[in-house]
């Protein structure tokens, strides 16, 4: 990934890592307390690297310089998730809308066939990044391509009433955890 200072960076938004790792967090912290006591030391390492798992997971970001478009993670994970690309903008050709078996849209960005003759391939246009607006608008102005009416794959409220939930879950856990008799 390039440090250029023309460079733009989106990392994925607050909302959605934050509610994606309170979610985790509410799920797994009370295991290795609560297992028998041969389990607890396991169960604590997995929920370890469970949380350094989910952590390289939503630390993807997208960057658009001068040359195009490149999705990726930062490099203490990148050797582990490996699910980088990256594509020039001269090769961008269309926006293809698929709609998700939940009712969303999701939107393939494609790109022209290489000059060996092969036909065209298509990546997942980033979603989920923050300052989503301003990526498109960017994205549009370098593809020369309409990005008017493409919204996040989700509505805000979904991961505001995920995490308002893993808050209340947490708090629950907290509470019972140091209310429980020993």
């Amino acid at each position: 990934m390039s440090s250029e200072p023309s460079c733009h960076r989106y990392p994925m938004a607050a909302l959605i890592r934050f509610t994606l790792l309170g979610l985790y967090l509410a799920l797994v912290l009370p295991l290795p307390l609560l297992a028998p006591e041969p389990l607890q030391l396991p169960l604590l390492l997995a929920s370890i690297a469970g949380l350094v798992l989910v952590l390289a997971i939503t630390s993807e970001r997208v960057e658009l310089d001068a040359q195009g478009l490149r999705v990726g993670h930062p490099s203490w994970c990148a050797w582990l998730l490996r699910r980088g690309w990256q594509l020039p903008w001269s090769r961008i050709t269309a926006l293809t809308p698929v709609t998700t078996s939940q009712g969303g849209r999701v939107y393939y960005v494609r790109s022209a066939a290489t000059q060996g003759g092969g036909s065209g391939a298509s990546w997942l246009l980033p979603q989920r990044v923050a300052r989503f607006d301003d990526f498109l608008e960017r994205f549009s102005i370098a593809t020369g391509l309409p990005t008017k009416g493409i919204s996040r794959i989700s509505p805000p409220w979904t991961y505001q009433l995920l995490a308002l939930l893993s808050a209340l879950l947490l708090v629950g856990e907290i509470l019972a955890l140091t209310l429980r008799p020993v």
